[in-house]
């Protein structure tokens, strides 16, 4: 814990308080008490978990902190990844979780309950199917996402769901630079534009790791994100 508060503060300007490293730590217990149960992460190693899942998803701070982030929305959050951290850490965000699979999702709201953290929604469904909801889409400040697609079919997940004005964060590895030349059609069809590709380091891991941030700039059109399925078998 020492040393993911010693990194957060000198990387990325977060102080993270005893109470919120606690809450932290019971998320530790959880997530290697539910992976005897259900396959929720590979990592089993306490000290893994720290840095290559809270810390990896506090680095999306980097970003987000600098702009409004009222709504957030975390889809395919798997065990929670990014955006329970990220609550944590911002307790007055209102947080909408996404994943497809049930175990994960019951995983998710079980957890929320045993934190005790208010304001967060859990959503058994699709990307596909939220962003065509007209109580998701285009309602999000930021919309984020880790190790879900290819950059040109994140889009079409995350765009849908993000206001004018607003963003979506894709956390890559050293793909990220060809995949955001790849999404370039993607991302004019579906009202987006390119901002930045932050690097980011994580202690002991050698990976190149990357925050590609994608700014809404006009409407989704209403055709999109498409059925289930096409956006993976048809990129844009």
């Amino acid at each position: 814990m020492q040393r993911l508060s010693h990194y957060a503060s000198t990387q990325l300007g977060i102080q993270l308080s005893q109470a919120q490293l606690s809450i932290l730590k019971e998320y530790e217990h959880e997530l290697l008490a539910g992976n005897r149960k259900i396959n929720l992460t590979a990592i089993r190693d306490p000290e893994l978990i720290w840095i290559k899942h809270f810390l990896d998803s506090l680095t999306c701070l980097l970003v987000m902190r600098v702009s409004n982030m009222e709504r957030v929305v975390d889809v395919g959050t798997g065990a929670g990844f990014p955006g329970i951290p990220i609550k944590i850490l911002c307790p007055s965000i209102r947080l909408t979780l996404v994943e497809s699979i049930k175990k994960k999702a019951d995983f998710c709201s079980y957890l929320v309950n045993k934190l005790g953290l208010g304001g967060v929604e859990v959503i058994l469904g699709r990307a596909e199917e939220i962003g065509q909801s007209t109580e998701h889409r285009e309602q999000y400040d930021w919309a984020v996402a880790r190790a879900v697609a290819i950059l040109p079919v994140l889009a079409e997940y995350l765009l849908p769901l993000v206001k004018i004005g607003g963003a979506m964060l894709a956390m890559k590895g050293e793909s990220a630079t060809v995949e955001a030349r790849d999404s370039e059609n993607a991302m004019r069809i579906l009202g987006g534009h390119l901002r930045r590709l932050v690097p980011v380091t994580l202690p002991h891991v050698v990976d190149e790791r990357f925050l590609v941030v994608i700014d809404k700039v006009a409407a989704t059109p209403n055709g999109f994100p498409r059925r289930i399925g096409v956006p993976c078998k048809k990129p844009l």
